[in-house]
């Protein structure tokens, strides 16, 4: 079991950063691949980043490469997403997501994780 607290959202203007912060709790932290989700009003939540159990794979949506970058501190039962040169259009709900991979590797779809954190707010002003 694996319950996850997102903090770090806020309202930026275009060009800014932001530092998302996933606290988990739960022993299986360490074992478990971590990604990142957003959703905009009115549109299906989507992928942004994911990583590894181990933090050596990572991958990330079109729309983040080269601005955003998901890490973890599995000493602190944290992963981050760092977000750089923000648009107007990276405006959502952020989530963050633990899931099980035998392999080790990435999760890129949403019905992979199995726990969920309950999101916090980015709003980027133009």
């Amino acid at each position: 079991q694996v319950q996850l607290v997102e903090s770090g959202g806020g309202v930026v203007q275009a060009g800014g950063s932001l530092r998302l912060s996933c606290a988990a709790s739960g022993r299986t932290f360490r074992s478990s691949a971590m990604g990142w989700f957003r959703q905009a009003p009115g549109k299906e939540r989507e992928f942004v980043a994911a990583i590894s159990w181990s933090g050596r794979s990572t991958y990330y949506a079109d729309s983040a490469k080269g601005r955003f970058t998901i890490s973890r501190d599995n000493a602190k039962n944290t992963a981050y997403l760092q977000m750089d040169s923000l648009k107007p259009e990276d405006t959502a709900v952020y989530y963050c997501a633990a899931g099980s991979d035998l392999l080790g590797s990435v999760i890129l779809t949403a019905s992979g994780y199995a726990y969920w954190g309950q999101g916090t707010q980015v709003t980027v002003s133009s």
